[in-house]
């Protein structure tokens, strides 16, 4: 692909972004993709080989974004596990305040593609899911919990957990409520 092409291929990666995060990956057309990014068919089509191809470019262009955003996050989570939990799910909850907002697009996505396992959105999906649940391992050991990376398997279930309920419920309590048992989890790991 010639270099003049890279600012269609970012146009066409941002709006497949767009329209994916609101409608969803089944509900979206490569016409509706290729609308919106003002693009023919063939132009589309010239960058990525199908829609699929088109989403797991678009997952992976997400995958690094929220790296470094929870990695920059991660610098604020700081000082004694508790501090960290309630740092982790306070994020949460204000993060389900924004408007409009659906919950983790990852998460949703693998939901909407249950019934394939082996389409490469999920393996990006699986991966980005890893390394965060990594990322929060670290921050815990580095705060001295016992068996950090086995607590950070615990928390993260329970974050998903509580961002399902709060897409669910519309309710972000429920993010107290988990940050509640993950500190009681914690507390029951140091003994």
């Amino acid at each position: 692909m010639a270099r003049s092409a890279e600012p269609t291929r970012q146009r066409i990666l941002a709006a497949a972004y767009v329209l994916f995060r609101q409608r969803g990956y089944s509900r979206v057309s490569m016409d509706e993709i290729a609308a919106a990014t003002r693009v023919t068919k063939r132009t589309l089509y010239n960058h990525f080989q199908s829609k699929d191809q088109l989403l797991a470019f678009v997952l992976e262009a997400q995958n690094e974004l929220a790296l470094a955003a929870f990695a920059t996050f991660g610098d604020k989570l700081s000082g004694s596990p508790a501090a960290i939990i309630d740092g982790l799910f306070r994020d949460l909850a204000v993060w389900a305040d924004r408007p409009r907002w659906a919950g983790s697009g990852f998460t949703r996505l693998v939901i909407e593609l249950a019934d394939l396992p082996g389409h490469p959105a999920r393996a990006i999906a699986r991966r980005h899911k890893a390394l965060l649940e990594t990322h929060l391992g670290d921050l815990l050991k580095r705060a001295g919990v016992r068996e950090a990376h086995r607590c950070a398997r615990e928390i993260w279930l329970l974050s998903e957990g509580a961002i399902s309920l709060m897409l669910v419920h519309g309710d972000r309590a429920y993010a107290a409520a988990a940050a509640d048992a993950a500190k009681r989890l914690l507390r029951s790991s140091s003994r």
